[in-house]
């Protein structure tokens, strides 16, 4: 059997001073060029679970291996893609995207042949987002999507193995969200990168992963893992189909269940509850 690309063992973690762990013996093993994608109620740890995946938080116990070696903080194989596109407003749209191969882990013994070759891959990169005409603008003259896209190509720059996205899309209207899917779908197939994606959204999550992992809160844990049976090949038109529509309902009514909900109606109520007596 294939080392998977993560490998995840019995991890928990505790921020110092709360009273719960934010994660509770997480098991989960994520194949190589697989795209996985997360959800669950607010406070159930899956943006915690996806920082420390990136090195960018630690973990208090357990095991998270990624390529077989034990993660110790960040590493240029692994892409984070936050939902604010932390552009820098100083450089145009091309050097943000080459920016990553200033960074020392990109320049340590660099040859002029290596410079051609990352100017032709920020080319590349421009083409596949649909960029190539604002090449030269700068990012406040671009709207969120394209914004989104700079942030995803300049991720991708180094050629990571993994991509994080941490609610990408979450900021972005309706119309402009859907494109977004049809064009991460599209990257994952052409870089042949490991996807883990966190959203809120679980039609969005439904669409974009061949797998999805559902979190629960209060300890944060994986409560069920729903594997997604559309194949690779799927348009705008599967999300009315009826057999997304029962996953995607079923997936709903147990977020529900696990944030203690059952309905949205019942959750309306408290809150309007506790502002009263408030």
């Amino acid at each position: 059997m294939n080392t998977p690309k993560v490998s995840i063992r019995a991890l928990s973690k505790r921020f110092e001073g709360a009273s719960v762990n934010a994660l509770q013996q997480i098991d989960l093993d994520i194949a190589a060029n697989e795209f996985v994608t997360f959800v669950g109620a607010s406070g159930c740890g899956k943006s915690t679970l996806l920082r420390t995946i990136g090195g960018l938080e630690t973990h208090s116990s357990g095991e998270l291996l990624v390529d077989g070696r034990p993660v110790t903080g960040p590493d240029v194989d692994r892409a984070m893609v936050f939902q604010h596109y932390s552009l820098y407003p100083w450089m145009s749209v091309i050097e943000n995207i080459r920016f990553c191969r200033q960074l020392a882990a990109h320049t340590r013994q660099r040859s002029s042949a290596d410079v051609e070759a990352a100017s032709g891959r920020a080319d590349a990169l421009l083409r596949l987002m649909g960029l190539e005409a604002s090449a030269q603008a700068w990012p406040n003259q671009l709207s969120g999507g394209m914004q989104q896209r700079v942030a995803i190509a300049r991720a991708l720059m180094g050629r990571p193995g993994m991509l994080l996205m941490d609610e990408p899309f979450g900021a972005l209207d309706a119309q402009t969200r859907e494109v977004m899917h049809d064009l991460i779908r599209h990257v994952h197939r052409l870089e042949k990168a490991t996807i883990v994606f966190v959203t809120h959204d679980v039609e969005e999550a439904i669409y974009l992963g061949g797998r999805v992992v559902l979190m629960a809160p209060r300890p944060g844990r994986i409560d069920t893992i729903y594997e997604v049976p559309f194949g690779d090949r799927r348009d705008q038109d599967l999300k009315h189909a009826p057999e997304f529509l029962r996953l995607k309902r079923e997936i709903l009514e147990r977020i529900r269940e696990t944030s203690g909900m059952k309905t949205d109606l019942e959750q309306l109520q408290r809150l309007s509850g506790l502002a009263e007596s408030a």
